[in-house]
C-alpha cells in the first residue's frame, strides 16, 4: 500500500512540474503539498456544504410527504361528500319528476272532467231552452183559448174557437187528461152529420156560429193548466239556475286544482333545473377533485422515489468523498516524510520563472484637424440626440480620408430625406391599415363570441330536446306495454271469470240434484219399520234391536253441507260476475286514458322531433359559420402580426423618430457647412 501511494506522488510530482513553471523558488514537492492540502480542505468543504444541503433537502422531503399526504386523504374526503351530494340529488330529481308527471296527470284528467262537465252543460241548457219554450208557448196558446172562451155576451166564431182549442190541444206539455177533456168539448161543438139537412139547403146560408157559451167547466180546467205551467216553468228556471251554479262551482274547483297543479309544476320543474343543475356543478367539481387528487398521488409517488434516490446518491456520495479525503491525507503523510520530501529537497531543482513581454505596436496615423473638429461636432450631437447614425458617421468621419467625407455626409442626407419621405407615406400606410385590421379584428371577434355561445344554447337546446324524446319514446313505450299487459291479463281475467261462472252454475245444479236425492231418501227412510228379531237359543249372537232408519244425524248434516255448498257457489257465481262487470269498467277507463296519454305524448313527440330538426340545421348553419369567422379572424391576426414590425414594434414612437431623423439632417448640414468654409487642396 505504501509504495503504491510513493509511485502515485511521485507521478503527481512529475506531472505538476510542467504546470507550475511559472512558480521560481517552488520545488515540485512543496507545491504538490500544497495543492494536496487545497483538496482537502476544499473537499471537506464541500462535503459539510453537500450534508447541510441534504439535511434541507430531506427537511422538504418530510414536510412535502406529509402536506401531499394530507391534501390526499382531503381530497378522498370531498370525494366522498361530493359522491354522497350527487347520490342525494339524484334522488331528488327522480322525486320531483315523478311528481312532476303525478301532476300533469292530475291535470290531464281534471280537463277531461271539464270538458265532459262541459259537455252535460250545454246538453243541460238545451233541454232547458226548449222546454222554457214550450212553456211559454203552451201558456200563451191556453190564454188564447182562454181569451175565446170568455167572449159570453155574444156568438162566437166556431172556426176560431176551434183553432185555439187544438192548438192547445197540440202541445206537448199539455197532459193526456186535459187532451181528452178538450176533444170531448170539440166533439159537443161538432154537428150531427146524420141529422143534417141537404147540402144544397146551406148554398149560400150564411156561417155558422157557436153555440151560446156553455164552456164554464173547460175554462176553469184551462186557467189551473195555466196556472200548473207558470209553476213548473218558475220551477225550470230554478232548477236551472241552481244546475248553472253547480256547473260553475264544479268548473271553478278545476280550474282552482289546475291552476294550482300548474303553478305547483312550474315550481318543482324549476326546482328540478336548480337540483340538477347543482348536482351537473357537483359533478364537476368532483371531475376536477379527483384530478387533484391523483395529481397530488402522483406527485407523492415521484416525490418518495426522488427522495430515496437522492438519499442513497448521498450516502453513497459521503462515502466517496471519505475516501478520497482519507486517500488524499495518507498521501500528504506521505509526501511530507523524509523518505520523499528529503529526496526532493536534495535531487529535484527549483523550478524557473520566465516572464515574456508584450511589445505593443502603435500606429500614428497623420490626420486633418477639420475632421477632428467634424468628428468631435458629430460626436457630441450623437451623445446629445442619443442618435446611432451620428455616432457611426463621426467614426467613418475619422477612419475615412478628408476628400471623401464630404460626399460621405451629402449621400447621409439624402438618404436621410428620402427616408423621412418613405417612413411619411408608410406611416399613413401603416395607420390605415392597422384601423382595418383592428375593426375587422373587433368585428370577427365579436361574431366568434356571439356564434359560439349560440352553438353552447342550440347545443343545449338540442341535448334537451334529445332527451325529452328518450324520455317520451321511454313512456310512449312503457303506455305500450302497460295497454298490452293490461289487454293480456284482461282476456285472461274475463276467460277465468267466464270458466268460474259457468262452472259455478253447473255445480249448483249438480248441489241441487244432490240435495233432491239426499233429501228424497231420508224422507223415505224415516218411516221405515223394525226388521224381526230372531228366535234362536239363548247363546246365539244378538241381532238388530232398532228399526234402522239410515244413517240419519250424518244424513242431515249432508243436507247441510250441500245447503252451504250450493250458498258458496251463488255467491261465487254472483261475486264473480260482478267482479268481472267492474274488472271491464276499469280496464276500459285505463285504456282510455292510456290511449289518450300515448296520442298527446306522439304529437309532443312529432313536435319536438321538428323542433330538433330545425335547432340541428340551426346548429349546423352557426358551426360553418364560425369556422368561416375564426378563419377569417385568424387572417386578420397573422395581418396584423405581420403589420407589427413595420408599424407598431419599432421602439420608437414615429414623433420621436421623425425628430430625430431632423436632428440628424440638421447636425450632417451643419457638419457639411464646416467643411465648406474651409478650402483645402487636394
Amino acid at each position: 500500500m505504501v509504495s503504491t501511494l510513493h509511485h502515485a506522488c511521485f507521478t503527481l510530482i512529475i506531472l505538476a512540474s510542467a504546470a507550475l513553471g511559472e512558480q521560481a523558488g517552488v520545488t515540485p514537492i512543496q507545491k504538490v503539498l500544497q495543492l494536496m492540502n487545497d483538496m482537502v480542505a476544499k473537499g471537506t468543504k464541500e462535503k459539510n456544504e453537500e450534508a447541510v444541503k441534504f439535511s434541507a433537502f430531506s427537511q422538504w422531503c418530510t414536510d412535502t410527504k406529509r402536506t401531499k399526504g394530507d391534501e390526499i386523504a382531503a381530497g378522498n374526503q370531498k370525494i366522498e361528500e361530493l359522491n354522497a351530494f350527487i347520490d342525494l340529488k339524484a334522488v331528488e330529481i327522480k322525486k320531483l319528476t315523478d311528481r312532476i308527471l303525478e301532476l300533469e296527470e292530475d291535470v290531464g284528467r281534471w280537463k277531461t272532467d271539464q270538458k265532459a262537465a262541459t259537455d252535460v252543460r250545454t246538453k243541460e241548457e238545451a233541454d232547458y231552452t226548449a222546454t222554457l219554450t214550450d212553456y211559454s208557448e203552451s201558456i200563451d196558446a191556453i190564454a188564447g183559448a182562454i181569451g175565446v172562451l170568455k167572449k159570453q155576451a155574444y156568438n162566437r166564431n166556431q172556426a176560431e174557437l176551434v183553432q185555439a182549442l187544438v192548438q192547445v190541444r197540440s202541445r206537448r206539455l199539455v197532459p193526456r187528461p186535459a187532451k181528452k177533456t178538450l176533444t170531448s168539448f170539440l166533439q159537443l161543438m161538432q154537428p150531427d152529420v146524420e141529422a143534417m139537412p141537404d147540402d144544397r139547403l146551406s148554398y149560400k146560408a150564411p156561417e155558422a156560429y157557436g153555440y151560446e157559451f156553455q164552456s164554464g167547466g173547460v175554462i176553469d180546467m184551462l186557467e189551473k193548466l195555466a196556472d200548473e205551467f207558470h209553476i213548473k216553468k218558475a220551477d225550470l228556471i230554478k232548477e236551472e239556475m241552481k244546475a248553472k251554479n253547480a256547473y260553475n262551482m264544479i268548473m271553478q274547483v278545476l280550474t282552482d286544482n289546475i291552476e294550482n297543479a300548474d303553478h305547483e309544476i312550474k315550481k318543482k320543474t324549476l326546482l328540478r333545473a336548480e337540483t340538477q343543475q347543482a348536482k351537473a356543478e357537483a359533478e364537476g367539481e368532483l371531475a376536477e377533485t379527483t384530478k387533484e387528487r391523483d395529481e397530488d398521488q402522483a406527485y407523492l409517488d415521484e416525490t418518495t422515489a426522488l427522495c430515496q434516490q437522492k438519499t442513497d446518491d448521498f450516502e453513497s456520495r459521503q462515502k466517496l468523498r471519505a475516501e478520497e479525503l482519507e486517500t488524499l491525507k495518507k498521501a500528504i503523510e506521505i509526501i511530507s516524510s523524509g523518505e520523499v520530501a528529503g529526496a526532493g529537497d536534495k535531487y529535484l531543482p527549483t523550478l524557473l520563472q520566465t516572464n515574456s513581454k508584450s511589445l505593443a505596436q502603435t500606429q500614428n496615423k497623420q490626420q486633418n484637424p477639420l475632421q477632428l473638429k467634424i468628428a468631435a461636432f458629430l460626436a457630441e450631437r450623437a451623445q446629445m440626440s442619443g442618435s446611432r447614425v451620428l455616432s457611426e458617421v463621426s467614426q467613418q468621419v475619422t477612419a475615412n480620408p478628408f476628400k471623401k467625407v464630404k460626399k460621405l455626409i451629402k449621400d447621409l442626407i439624402v438618404q436621410l430625406m428620402e427616408e423621412a419621405t418613405a417612413e411619411v407615406e408608410h406611416k399613413g400606410w401603416c395607420d390605415t391599415e392597422l384601423t382595418t385590421n383592428k375593426q375587422t379584428r373587433d368585428a370577427k371577434t365579436a361574431d366568434v363570441a356571439s356564434l359560439t355561445a349560440e352553438i353552447e344554447d342550440l347545443t343545449a337546446t338540442i341535448a334537451e330536446l334529445t332527451q325529452n324524446l328518450a324520455d317520451l319514446a321511454v313512456q310512449i313505450k312503457e303506455l305500450e306495454d302497460a295497454m298490452a299487459k293490461a289487454t293480456e291479463d284482461r282476456t285472461a281475467s274475463k276467460a277465468t271469470n267466464e270458466q268460474t261462472i259457468k262452472e259455478a252454475k253447473l255445480a249448483q245444479t249438480a248441489v241441487s240434484n244432490a240435495m233432491a236425492l239426499v233429501k228424497e231418501f231420508y224422507e223415505k227412510s224415516a218411516q221405515a219399520t223394525a226388521l224381526a228379531q230372531q228366535t234362536p237359543g239363548e247363546d246365539a249372537p244378538e241381532t238388530f234391536v232398532k228399526p234402522y232408519k239410515g244413517l240419519l244425524p250424518e244424513g242431515g248434516n249432508v243436507v247441510d253441507f250441500l245447503e252451504v255448498i250450493l250458498t258458496d257457489f251463488t255467491r261465487l257465481e254472483t261475486e264473480t260476475t260482478d267482479d268481472e262487470a267492474s274488472e271491464d269498467a276499469r280496464y276500459k277507463d285505463f285504456m282510455f286514458e292510456s290511449k289518450k296519454n300515448k296520442a298527446l305524448k306522439e304529437n309532443e313527440t312529432k313536435h319536438k322531433k321538428a323542433k330538433k330538426a330545425d335547432k340541428e340545421s340551426a346548429l349546423h348553419f352557426a358551426e360553418e359559420e364560425l369556422k368561416t369567422t375564426k378563419e377569417q379572424l385568424a387572417d386578420a391576426v397573422a395581418y396584423y402580426e405581420k403589420l407589427k414590425p413595420s408599424c407598431v414594434d419599432s421602439g420608437i414612437s414615429y414623433e420621436e423618430r421623425v425628430k430625430r431623423r431632423e436632428e440628424e439632417i440638421q447636425s450632417l448640414q451643419e457638419a457639411l457647412k464646416i467643411l465648406q468654409g474651409e478650402d483645402f487642396s487636394p
